[in-house]
């Protein structure tokens, strides 16, 4: 029990010697400290600003796609049994995930309500209506939409399919490259921000290879001699994400106090500041350590056969 006390006891010794070690290089390195707490500092800025218009820009999406429908017109010829065994073809496809049905007369008190004060001319079909019965179907995944409809088109007893042909596909395409796009540049941005917290800690280790060459002959092991050069890394990382999460938090809580309000009742809706902000906080804070981290890693192993 006593010596694993001891053990404890030395570890936790030698840990605060690692990080005193390592926030001592970061006061050492003045000038390459502050270039390369910049470069995160932008990176995460820019990062963080594309995660906001992302999330944001998928929120949009996800409500846009589950809002995508199939309106099945029935043939006014189809008697209930045929309607009936029209929902049943349906349903039998793989891409169907629920299926509604919408009589001619809801139709028509549907058109009425959309149209406002317009819509009270065509009460005067509410004797002879001239709409047909609907079933509106709804897919497992909306990019099945198109796919299903082409299907059910074909069937019997079907006058027409509708579910925004020519729109839906350039939205859908949209969206794609707009997630690959954002992607694509964050990935980018990363690897510079990698790339120069690598160069700092480069500097650092070449600065104090004689040091370490003693350490190495009175036997210290490359796990004692790597640890401060991590944490500096560490401490390079979280120093670069403070900023970004103080601006962009800022900026996003008055975008949202401004856009809010206006955007209320209206089908497109920005993500609210809480919890939202604090997810973009914890993502900003753990891209900038594992950034940092990350750059040490690739310098040490260099250095000291890592």
């Amino acid at each position: 029990m006593m010596s694993r006390g001891v053990n404890t006891g030395m570890k936790a010794r030698t840990l605060t010697r690692h990080a005193r070690e390592s926030l001592k290089s970061i006061s050492r390195n003045g000038w390459m400290t502050f270039a390369s707490v910049s470069a995160v500092t932008v990176t995460l800025i820019l990062v963080g600003v594309f995660f906001v218009i992302m999330m944001n820009l998928n929120r949009v999406a996800q409500t846009i796609e589950g809002d995508v429908e199939i309106r099945v017109h029935i043939d006014v010829a189809a008697n209930k049994q045929d309607q009936e065994n029209l929902k049943k073809q349906i349903e039998t496809l793989s891409e169907v995930k629920s299926i509604t049905f919408s009589s001619k007369k809801q139709e028509l008190n549907n058109l009425i309500k959309s149209l406002g004060t317009e819509g009270k001319a065509f009460k005067l079909f509410e004797q002879d209506n001239p709409l047909n019965d609907v079933y509106v179907v709804k897919t497992k995944n909306p990019t099945d939409t198109m796919k299903a409809a082409s299907k059910i088109e074909k069937m019997n007893y079907v006058s027409k399919v509708m579910y925004g042909q020519g729109q839906v596909e350039k939205l859908f395409k949209f969206i794609k490259a707009s997630r690959n796009v954002g992607f694509v540049l964050i990935i980018g941005l990363l690897f510079t921000a990698v790339f120069l917290i690598s160069n700092t800690i480069k500097i650092t280790i070449i600065a104090r290879r004689r040091e370490i060459k003693i350490m190495r002959l009175v036997g210290a092991t490359n796990n004692f001699i790597r640890w401060p050069f991590l944490l500096e890394g560490l401490w390079l990382g979280i120093l670069g994400a403070i900023l970004p999460i103080i601006l962009i938090t800022i900026a996003y809580s008055n975008a949202y106090d401004y856009l809010a309000p206006k955007l209320k009742g209206n089908f497109i809706q920005i993500l609210p500041v809480d919890p939202f902000m604090y997810q973009i906080s914890g993502i900003l804070i753990l891209m900038g350590a594992v950034i940092g981290v990350f750059g040490s890693v690739m310098s040490v192993r260099k250095f000291l056969k890592f």
